[in-house]
This record gives structure tokens, sequence and C-alpha cells, in this order.
């Protein structure tokens, strides 16, 4: 099966007009070799017989060069030398991918796609589209939570399908993922020119449309990503994933930016605010938890909880009296109640980490046996409507609170108090800030919060508060001894 290359012409006997095919002498010049311009370069070989026995000698041309034959026949000799000497079946099933290429036109498999074809047992022209591939994948997706399912719904359907759906697997390329986020950018753009038309009509055209920023794109590319890897390793449709060879833009998270006065004044005069997260100084927190506790506010202790603690929406309202040892003044995360559209479910934190102790001060303490008392009269006052579910902080007859709802009316609270406004997870972002203000440990920080590392803390937290700076020139200045207290003016 090593197989050769030769010449042929189409030149015909003037006696027998039969073709002289290979017998021309006009192929070989003077001293045998061949010539330079006359005839064209074939190859042939015998490949293995198919399932029946029968014989399968390939032959095909014409090329412009023996170079480009062999090329080809080399191809042919790489992809038998995949299947298992042993094994005739897979063999046969070898010499049908090259014989079905020959006959149709297509390249000669690969090295690859024989390994990948034997080990599938069907060819390439059977390999799924990224539609249904992607479809498949996501069916078959198991162990993930449901948040994360509606997640890798949406990239499918609104971008990965529309964009790559059409291309069978193994022919996706790099440049047809760049070309998706190129549509994308081109969307973003499309969108910005049209809001800010001064024609009504045109801006209706964009009414409840967003742009994709890069942080979005990077999640739209994991989940592609994460899809690729999965069809590159457990199904063997691919050999490279080409969603690893995209460069994207950075994204860069908003740096949390603290409420002064001058941006209060501004706020005020413009409407807008200077950044996506925006933190309150500890005279505004203070304001807002005064403001709650004075207004008798049921929902208090949560505000109170999460302004020192740091804890989540949904890791909040999913918190049980289990999870909390008032005695030992320390709160355990191991609940959250996570939002699938409307609906609500109560579910485990996403990773390990976040499940974590974490200790109370004193006064919040206080304040969640407090509410624990009132919690009670709450459960009387009910009677028969009242529903167990062992949460801590409930509606008036004991069910969940929907996160939506806490939120709206987080909001109603600091617009009562006159405060500008933050969204209610940046009550978080305040704990952390409130914490290097008074000189905590950035480790220790971290580990209340539950980031990934002290250095993700650092990077978004080490220069929010103003404060922090004056307080590190102050105690660099105490340092040095001083004769006199202070320097005279001029």
């Amino acid at each position: 099966m090593k197989g050769s290359t030769f010449k042929r012409c189409g030149c015909r006997d003037s006696v027998t007009g039969r073709r002289l095919g290979r017998t021309c002498p006009q192929l070989r010049r003077p001293g045998g070799a061949w010539s330079r311009t006359h005839g064209h370069w074939h190859w042939q070989i015998e490949i293995p017989a198919r399932a029946d026995g029968t014989r399968r000698p390939l032959r095909h041309g014409p090329y412009a060069t023996q170079a480009l034959a062999d090329a080809v026949l080399d191809r042919i000799r790489a992809a038998l030398a995949v299947p298992d000497p042993t094994d005739p079946d897979t063999s046969v099933k070898t010499g049908d991918l090259i014989e079905t290429a020959v006959k149709t036109g297509a390249p000669i498999p690969s090295r690859e796609q024989v390994r990948r074809a034997l080990h599938l047992d069907i060819t390439p022209t059977e390999l799924p589209t990224m539609q249904a591939y992607l479809t498949d994948w996501l069916a078959g997706r198991k162990n993930i939570k449901t948040g994360t399912v509606r997640s890798y719904e949406g990239h499918i359907r609104l971008y990965l399908i529309p964009h790559l759906g059409h291309l069978r697997i193994d022919r996706l390329r790099p440049g047809h993922i760049d070309a998706m986020y190129d549509a994308i950018a081109q969307r973003n753009t499309s969108i910005a020119t049209l809001r800010a038309s001064r024609d009504p009509v045109k801006r209706d055209q964009v009414k409840n449309q967003r742009n994709i920023g890069p942080r979005t794109l990077h999640v739209i590319h994991a989940t592609l990503r994460k899809a690729l890897n999965d069809a590159m390793r457990r199904h063997r449709y691919i050999d490279t994933n080409p969603a690893l060879m995209i460069e994207l833009p950075t994204a860069r998270p908003p740096k949390p930016t603290v409420w002064t006065e001058q941006r209060i004044r501004t706020w005020r005069d413009t409407g807008k605010t200077p950044s996506p997260v925006m933190i309150w100084t500890p005279e505004h927190t203070g304001r807002f938890l005064d403001h709650t506790h004075d207004a008798d506010d049921r929902l208090y202790a949560l505000y109170h909880l999460i302004t020192f603690t740091g804890l989540r929406r949904g890791e909040a309202c999913g918190l049980h009296w289990d999870d909390l040892d008032l005695d030992a003044a320390t709160l355990t995360v191991r609940w959250q109640l996570v939002q699938h559209g409307w609906t609500t479910a109560i579910d485990k934190p996403k990773t390990t980490d976040s499940e974590a102790a974490i200790a109370l001060d004193t006064e919040t303490v206080a304040v969640l046996r407090a509410h624990r008392i009132r919690q009670h009269r709450e459960r009387l006052a009910a009677g028969a409507a009242w529903t167990t579910t062992g949460l801590v902080f409930t509606t008036p007859t004991g069910g969940r609170l929907h996160p939506a709802d806490v939120t709206d009316h987080f909001h109603h609270l600091a617009t009562q108090a006159g405060l500008p406004p933050i969204r209610l997870h940046d009550l978080r972002h305040g704990a952390a800030t409130m914490g290097l203000a008074a000189g905590v440990q950035m480790k220790v920080i971290s580990s209340r919060l539950r980031h990934s590392s002290p250095h993700f803390t650092a990077k978004f937290y080490g220069d929010v508060l103003p404060e922090l700076s004056h307080a590190a020139a102050e105690a660099t200045a105490a340092v040095v001894p001083r004769r006199r207290g202070a320097t005279k003016p001029a």
C-alpha cells in the first residue's frame, strides 16, 4: 500500500487512435528524465478492501507537479497508518473515508480526523453543526445550578447560535468567533447612535436594548470555551479549541467610588452618578440605619446585618436561625435565596469558600435578638396563616422574602432618608471600606467577605476611601518626633 506517482498524457496512437497514456515517448527526455512540459502527474495506491472483500485500487489526477501528487499520496499514507493493523474493521473504515473523499473531491482526511472518526464510529460529514451541538450540550449539563443553566441558555440563544450555529463544529475557526464579537461591537455602536438621536422614532427602535460590555463578552466567551472544551475532551469532535485563541478586551470592574459632598452636589444638579458602584460614607450609612430604626421598619435587622457583615442579598434572605449562634456571636453562610426569573429557591452557595463562619459584633447580636422577638410576635399574630421556613428574615406570615422586594424597599428607605443612591449590594462594599478605614487588616476583610484572595480585596478596595490615604499620611508623620506640636501659620 505504498503507492506511487506517475505521468500520463492525452496523446493517441496515429494508427490505432488509442490513448498512449503512460507509454507516450514524449513523457521522457533523452536520458530518461521526465519532461517538464508534456503530460500531467497522477498518483495510485491500493487501499484496504471493502467490507465485502472487493479490492480498492485508487488513481487520481491530474496534478500540475509531482510534488502536488506526492503530497496527496503522503496524506493517504498518513491516514492509513492510523488504524490498528490487528483490527480489520478499523482498516476498512479508514479505507471508506479515503475512498469517499476521492470520489467526492473532498480533502483526504487528516490523521486526527481518522482517529476521531474511528473513535466515534462516524465520518466527518456526520459531525454536528454548532447549533445542534450547543443545544445537546446544554441539555446534557446535569451538575450545574439553575442560574448557570439560565446564563448558558441566554448566551447560546442570543449570541452563539445566531452567529455560529450554521457552522459544522469541526469547521469553526477563530476568525468566525472574532467576527461574532465584531458584530456585537457594531450592534453596540448602532444602539448608542440611535439612543443619541433627536428622532424619537429612532430612539424607540432601541428601547429596552442594552449594550454588551467587556465583562458580558467575557462571560459569553466562557460559555463557548467550556462547550468547545467538552467537544474536544469528552466527545472528540474537534482536536483543538478555537476559543482559546481569541483575545478579548480587558474587562475591568468599576472601582467603588465614595459619595463625597462635591459628588453629591454634582449628582443633584445633573442626575448622573460618577460610577456604577457608589459607596456611602460612614456618616451616610449611620443616617440610613438611624432612619430605618426610627421608622420601626421590619427589615431593619436585615439591612443592619448586611451593613456590618457584608453578606450578599441572597445570603441574607436565605439565612436560617440554625445558621446563627448568637451566644458565640457567629454566623455561618450555608444557604442563599436565588432568583430564577421571578421564581425563588433556596440553594447552597456557589462555592465551598462561601460557606464560612463570620464573627458578629455586640450591636449586631443585640439587633438580631430583638428581631427574633419581633418575629415571634408576628408568628403569634399570624396564627394558622404562619408558614414555618426557619428563615431569619421573612414576610409577616413567615414566607420567603422576594429579593427584588428587599432591593426596592431599600431604595425607598434611602430616598426617604435623603441619601444619594447606591445599590443594595453596595452595602457589602461599604462594609469592606469601613473596615479598612478602621484599620482592619486586608486579609481579615477578605476572609469576612469570602473573597478568593486578599489580593483581589486589595485591588478592588485599596484606594477607595479618601480617609484612608489621610490616615496613612497622619500615621507616617506621627513617627517623626518633633519639638513643637504644629507649625505656626506665617
